[in-house]
């Protein structure tokens, strides 16, 4: 076998492993043999040597009867790495500036801390009348356009103690329709929630393949926010939410 044939070889086991390593997800974090070849192009065979040798380096363990296989401890190290290489302050600049400059409102970032989310960055509106939270602004998860666009999605929502009146008929439900319709959109609206004449508009971003990172968020004053100017906002914000996802990781 010639160099370049083993190089070529080698680039390929590069590829496969990588393929087994992404076949895992927030949801599906531990797999068999035969749910791993349902979701990579490989051989048995092929697949068992991989795995062999990304246990052996840290990057899968196994266990259990049936055994499955997980991430191991190599590629926390790598997560680790990466998240303290990256501002995510930082990383949303660019769209938070053009959001900024697209509407003239209020632009935040937040991500979420337990059953809170905290402001992390903000572009303030230059409008003499306008509205703004502040860097290290904190409030509940379950209020606000920004918290229930993080919250929609969860994965565990329904532990979060709720925004409205639990005494009120159908609340539950109601409340559960509500984080529906924000997923099913891509963003979240709140008029006079937290502030008087006040309307946010927030968008969802991730991480990885799943997992929520935070929200972007548009505040403005219900004067200049009407309901054309909510969907066109709620579009922009979707847009560049995505964008942010990219650039996060996500695939």
């Amino acid at each position: 076998m010639s160099q370049t044939e083993k190089i070529g070889d080698s680039v390929r086991a590069v590829d496969r492993a990588l393929d087994i390593l992404m076949a895992f997800t927030a949801t599906d974090h531990a797999l068999t043999a035969g749910e791993l070849l349902k979701r990579v192009d490989l051989s048995r065979p092929t697949l068992y040597r991989l795995l062999h040798t990304l246990e052996h380096n840290g990057f899968v363990s196994s266990g259990g009867e049936p055994q499955k296989f997980r991430l191991g401890p190599s590629v926390a190290h790598l997560a680790h790495v990466w998240t303290a290489s990256m501002n995510i302050g930082e990383v949303a600049q660019p769209m938070m500036r053009r959001l900024w400059e697209q509407t003239g409102e209020t632009v935040a970032l937040f991500i979420p801390q337990g059953d809170y989310r905290i402001c992390v960055a903000e572009i303030p509106s230059a409008q003499p009348l306008s509205f703004k939270r502040g860097v290290g602004y904190r409030e509940k998860v379950t209020v606000g356009a920004s918290g229930r666009a993080i919250l929609a999605n969860m994965p565990d929502a329904s532990r979060y103690p709720m925004a409205h009146d639990a005494s009120a008929p159908g609340a539950d439900a109601e409340y559960e329709k509500e984080l529906g319709r924000i997923r099913e959109r891509g963003y979240a609206v709140s008029r006079d929630e937290l502030l008087q004449g006040a309307v946010a508009v927030a968008a969802p971003f991730f991480h990885g393949r799943e997992q929520v990172a935070g929200s972007l968020a548009v505040f403005g004053p219900s004067a200049r926010l009407h309901s054309t100017q909510i969907d066109a906002y709620g579009a922009l914000l979707v847009h560049e939410a995505e964008q942010l996802s990219r650039a996060l990781g996500k695939s």
